[in-house]
């Protein structure tokens, strides 16, 4: 049964700040729900949708009013990202319960330990000297970012295209450049079939790099590259391979572990163990994609069953449905997930 709901707003700035330049805010909200909306005089007005969506509108609303008491200017993007995280459920796309083929254990976590709820507004990431502002997409993705903030070591497991390393790399830079911590760590395995770092040319920056460039892909897309490069030549911003880490102690500083499905156990112990005093670590990986050898365990998994209940440990699952990539990437994670369940 379709329905409608009227929104009367009491002023014109705060009309203007709510539907956005053109009324760009109000089409992005009408793509998201389906209906028609209509902006008349100092009421907004939606038409043609069920009662869920007519909840979700004026959630929305609720937001972008309060958004606008507060000064600030609501762009598309916003919307868009907030729309994501109304819409995006406890279940994939395929049907997939969050958790499953990866950690028997992660259905007995808490709410509160998922970071399910997490507000949206408050998962909002700026960045000294950035392009701009960057908005979760998903529930998902607001409750991995409150979890960054809240946990001294945070892992984020999904498929390509969910933002994990994305996201890990903004709130990274945005500690680094707001001086709360001195310095951001790269650090990732190196797993390549027949060949390995010592055979490769050039100096140690130079043979990692290429391993690591997902991460430089992030960061040139947040900040001008003017600020990577002053990053590094203060030595701000460190790569280091996994395998250097050992006996060193990391403190005051974010460390990121990218790839880190391709860590073994032992590796992974000895990357926990390495987090000093004031220091915040990021973890992530795709659990679908393992290159260690067959009989190898991935240290991500592992540290997945064994750390579940470890008190400052945050694990965050994104699922097909927190995709943002490109809306193709849904549909080529669906069909290997098919191909592999009639095989």
């Amino acid at each position: 049964m379709e329905d409608g709901i009227t929104i009367v707003l009491d002023s014109g700035d705060l009309l203007s700040g709510v539907c956005g330049a053109n009324d760009g805010n109000l089409k992005v909200i009408e793509g998201s729900l389906g209906g028609r909306i209509a902006a008349r005089g100092n009421e907004i007005r939606l038409e043609g949708v069920d009662e869920a969506g007519v909840r979700r509108f004026k959630t929305m609303m609720d937001n972008l009013i309060a958004v606008v008491r507060e000064g600030e200017n609501p762009s598309p993007e916003y919307v868009r990202a907030l729309a994501g995280t109304l819409v995006s459920g406890g279940r994939d796309d395929d049907g997939i319960p969050p958790g499953e083929n990866l950690s028997s254990g992660e259905t007995s976590f808490s709410q509160a330990a998922r970071g399910e709820g997490a507000p949206f507004q408050d998962a909002v990431i700026q960045i000294p000297h950035g392009f701009r502002r960057i908005y979760p997409r998903s529930k998902n993705q607001a409750a991995y970012i409150q979890g960054m903030r809240s946990c001294d070591i945070s892992f984020c497991v999904g498929p390509a295209g969910t933002g994990k390393t994305y996201l890990a790399v903004a709130e990274a830079l945005r500690l680094v450049l707001s001086k709360k911590l001195r310095k951001l760590v790269l650090t990732r395995p190196v797993v390549e079939a027949g060949e390995s770092l010592g055979f490769l040319p050039g100096d140690l920056a130079q043979k990692i790099n290429p391993y690591l460039r997902p991460l430089y892909d992030a960061m040139e897309s947040l900040i001008p590259f003017e600020v990577i490069r002053r990053m590094e030549e203060s030595r701000v911003i460190e790569i280091a391979p996994l395998a250097y880490m050992r006996g060193r102690s990391l403190n005051d500083c974010v460390v990121i572990l990218d790839e880190a499905q391709n860590t073994t156990k032992e590796q992974m112990k000895m990357f926990l163990t390495r987090i000093g005093e004031g220091a915040r670590a990021v973890v992530t990986g795709d659990a679908t994609q393992i290159d260690l050898p067959k009989r190898v365990d991935s240290g991500l998994l592992h540290a997945i069953d064994i750390l579940g209940g470890v008190e400052g440990i945050y694990f965050s699952f994104l699922h097909t449905a927190d995709v943002v990539r490109n809306p193709l990437i849904k549909k080529i994670i669906q069909a290997y997930h098919d191909s592999e369940k009639k095989s």
